[in-house]
């Protein structure tokens, strides 16, 4: 029985077959031409990136920089160095002018309505007889473990309104105490605000903007920080928005997800991006207020149970100068280190005075 089809036709299954051949070519050509637009944005936004950072390097070069450090007495304690001696030392013997200070809220008012402020007024009297600049952290978030430092008298996982009048009212205490003394130069208010690391329960940005304008009331003279998270991307456009932008910068961590050591992989030229960016967007400068200039030890292990060989894994002399060299690239001048304290307690303790030294280095005139 002779075919259906004339010579020379197709048949119904080879046109449904062209079709479905035809349909796979432009289905592969779209996803083609979306690579190769992605690849064109991303090398555009690259450029982008690198040329605003060059721009703020370049508007940098020449102007000196503020190196300093971040002071925390009850840390010195932990680690098993007297408060007094490792601040003078790090005044006298490494010839540290710069400071980032801390105002707990639960050392300043462990009794509701009692303030005890001895603790801050021998630091910042050693800043006062030293010549040296303060920026005092202030707010219910602040440098060191357990981040949020509340009194046992207040619970901050109830709604704001139950607790926020008493936070401002110590911090007015703090900051009218404070705000005439030669040596403060700024404040930093809460501290890596947004950051879900350590143990807070309230991120509310309308709380952030009541402090941000409580302060600005209180002491309209001195400019107040605040600090995106670490190693943060993306540019701060939202209410609140500081005199200072600071940004942490961290190159060796432990880190959880790889469950094992990790290094940032950003170029020092990222940094310089965010903040050429944010000067251009916001026309306001920007602060390393913390550079990694300590240990990070895994699983959360404290710095005295880990093992100088462990430490050593994420931070020693060697790295100590090569971060503050890092962070010199980005083209910011002020630069507060984070690990004073922990040099001090690895020479005195641990025997070996290496970061000591590359420190007194680093801080020679």
């Amino acid at each position: 029985m002779q075919s259906a089809h004339k010579p020379g036709s197709i048949t119904k299954p080879a046109v449904a077959a062209i079709r479905r051949y035809l349909g796979f070519l432009g289905h592969k050509s779209f996803w083609k031409r979306t690579a190769l637009v992605a690849a064109a944005f991303l090398i555009v936004m690259t450029g982008t990136m690198y040329g605003i950072a060059l721009w703020y390097q370049h508007k940098q070069a020449g102007k000196p920089y503020d190196l300093g450090v971040t002071f925390i007495p009850s840390y010195a304690s932990y680690l098993g160095v007297e408060p007094h001696e490792t601040l003078d030392a790090i005044i006298s013997d490494l010839g540290v002018r710069q400071f980032r200070f801390t105002s707990y809220w639960n050392q300043i008012e462990p009794t509701r309505g009692t303030y005890d402020f001895s603790t801050l007024d021998w630091q910042m009297a050693a800043a006062e007889k030293a010549g040296a600049s303060v920026s005092l952290a202030i707010g219910l978030r602040q440098p060191r473990w357990p981040e949020c430092h509340a009194p046992d008298w207040i619970d901050t996982s109830m709604p704001t309104p139950n607790w926020q009048p008493a936070l401002e009212k110590y911090m007015q205490a703090v900051i009218e105490r404070y705000k005439d003394s030669p040596s403060i130069s700024s404040y930093q208010l809460e501290n890596e605000f947004f950051n879900t690391f350590g143990d807070c329960k309230n991120f509310d940005r309308a709380r952030l903007s009541d402090e941000l304008a409580l302060v600005h009331r209180l002491d309209p003279a001195h400019p107040v920080i605040i600090s995106r998270s670490n190693n943060y991307a993306g540019l701060p456009v939202r209410e609140p928005l500081p005199d200072i932008h600071g940004i942490s910068l961290y190159r060796r961590v432990y880190s959880p997800w790889v469950k094992g050591y990790f290094n940032y992989p950003f170029p020092s030229w990222y940094y310089a991006f965010l903040a050429g960016a944010q000067q251009i967007t916001s026309g306001k400068p920007s602060v390393i207020h913390e550079l990694q200039a300590e240990p990070w030890p895994k699983n959360g292990q404290g710095i005295t149970d880990t093992s100088l060989e462990e430490q050593n894994k994420t931070f020693n002399a060697t790295q100590l100068q090569t971060n503050v060299d890092f962070a010199k690239q980005t083209g910011i001048r002020h630069i507060d280190m984070w690990g004073a304290e922990y040099w001090y307690y690895r020479w005195q303790v641990l025997g070996d005075k290496s970061a000591w030294t590359t420190a007194q280095t680093i801080f020679k005139p």
